[in-house]
């Protein structure tokens, strides 16, 4: 089979199209957390970023899900996707958790009393961390005994209030070769595959998908022909074209400003110099002086003797 184009769901507006498909967004988040999520709802839209409010380089996009569990149970937990562009983003992404933790709605009943739910984050980033080239990194609590190091196996709702789980996705270093079902699902954020004639599509081989994720793979081939996806995408390529002429203009200005302080260092320090040296002939005058002096002669005579 030929390959097939789809979407670049780098791009904020095709990821957001991908996951307003409930049953794809269940799967996708399934696999992401490696969990089965029977029942999935969008947080309020208050909750929601969308690029066309333009909030500089971080997409975020909060569900509730509920999860099925190994014993039968279930468990409710907030997902919070978040994903940049830049490695600056991270002051953004704290602020966004914070409010996750504050936000009175992150809750529910149980048998009358309130309890917090458990937040879950991922991050899909758009940059290289600096110590690690793992594609896909899980941050996994554990409960442990700080005296005998022995792991504890109940959980407890206070602790979960209060700590999460983070799953980080480093998109640049998703490889043609995926091991397991996760690699090979986020294989569609693989930039190599991207289109040299339009970086809004990626040209995929769907077979090389497990048929189960063939519904993922629909859903960003029917994104290219929506209109509004299409102009979000282009509305993405000029902000970030803005910004960074922004920042290439900031870097200039910053070399400018620092070459003109190494500018006036310098001449600082040639005024200090030339003051210096000035003190110094002062000095020797003023000894002259005083030694013409102490021979017999007035100060008068000393400087005219001196000065001509």
């Amino acid at each position: 089979m030929g390959l097939t184009r789809i979407a670049n769901p780098i791009y904020d507006g095709a990821f957001k199209y991908l996951l307003d498909d409930n049953r794809v967004a269940r799967l996708f988040l399934s696999t992401m957390i490696g969990e089965e999520i029977v029942e999935l709802r969008f947080r309020p839209t208050e909750h929601r970023t969308d690029v066309e409010q333009r909030n500089v380089t971080v997409f975020r996009i909060d569900f509730s899900a509920r999860i099925a569990l190994p014993n039968g149970g279930e468990k409710l937990v907030i997902i919070e996707i978040q994903k940049a562009k830049f490695a600056s983003d991270i002051m953004r992404f704290r602020k966004y958790l914070g409010r996750q933790y504050l936000s009175k709605e992150n809750s529910y009943m149980v048998n009358g009393e309130l309890r917090a739910m458990p937040i879950l984050s991922i991050y899909l980033l758009g940059h290289s961390l600096e110590h690690t080239e793992s594609p896909v990194i899980r941050v996994v609590r554990q409960y442990l005994d700080a005296t005998g190091r022995e792991q504890i196996a109940r959980q407890e709702d206070f602790i979960e209030s209060l700590t999460h789980d983070s799953i980080i996705v480093q998109i640049p270093h998703l490889k043609q070769r995926r091991q397991n079902d996760l690699e090979s699902l986020l294989g569609i954020f693989d930039q190599s595959q991207k289109d040299p004639a339009d970086a809004h599509t990626l040209s995929i081989r769907e077979e090389d998908y497990p048929k189960k994720f063939h519904g993922v793979i629909r859903r960003l081939i029917k994104a290219i022909s929506e209109p509004d996806v299409r102009e979000t995408m282009e509305v993405e390529d000029d902000y970030l074209e803005d910004l960074e002429d922004m920042e290439r203009l900031v870097a200039e200005t910053n070399a400018a400003l620092a070459e003109k302080s190494a500018a006036l260092a310098e001449k600082d320090a040639a005024l200090t110099e030339k003051d210096a040296a000035l003190t110094e002939k002062d000095a020797v005058i003023e000894k002259a002086i005083s030694m013409l002096v102490a021979g017999g002669l007035s100060e008068r005579e000393a400087r005219a003797k001196l000065f001509g």
